[in-house]
């Protein structure tokens, strides 16, 4: 069943990155007012990247949990047997920005591990129920990544 389903979204790929692109830059122009929110969809962040061999920076609109002061992403990529190109840059360069809504917010990404991916994983899935149906369609786990909030000092470093 994965395989066929891939042989059918693989094509879109292209057509969905254009989409995200748009997403994204109605989302900054606006300050969050359109594109944080849609229709069933939970919230939506943009997250700023550098490329991991590029350099070049990227925005990707993404869904988003909360854990407190920290969010929480998960690299699904809809199940895609890769992970997302958006999670390589963001291991490489885990210093980074979000914009939540209006907000711009410093972050560290890290990855979860153990039981706090667990627990995580057990959130993110209250908040989009097809998560469970993206890690079904994938051998490779699916990563948990958390975005904490950077001191100024943090930021001056």
């Amino acid at each position: 069943m994965a395989r066929d389903y891939w042989r059918i979204v693989d094509p879109i790929w292209p057509a969905l990155s254009r989409l995200m692109y748009a997403h994204a830059a109605i989302y900054r122009l606006t300050g969050g007012r359109i594109g944080q929110r849609m229709r069933f969809l939970p919230q939506v962040l943009l997250l700023e990247n550098v490329g991991a061999k590029s350099g070049a920076k990227r925005t990707t609109p993404l869904l988003y949990a909360v854990d407190g002061e920290k969010l929480v992403l998960v690299a699904s990529k809809g199940g895609y047997p890769k992970n997302p190109a958006w999670f390589h840059n963001l291991m490489a360069h885990p210093d980074t920005m979000v914009q939540v809504g209006s907000e711009q917010r410093n972050v560290h990404a890290r990855l979860a591990r153990g039981e706090e991916r667990e627990r995580l994983w057990s959130l993110a899935v209250a908040v989009y129920p097809t998560y469970k149906a993206y890690q079904r369609r994938t051998s490779r786990e699916i990563p948990i990544v958390v975005l904490e909030p950077r001191t100024p000092e943090e930021r001056a470093a």
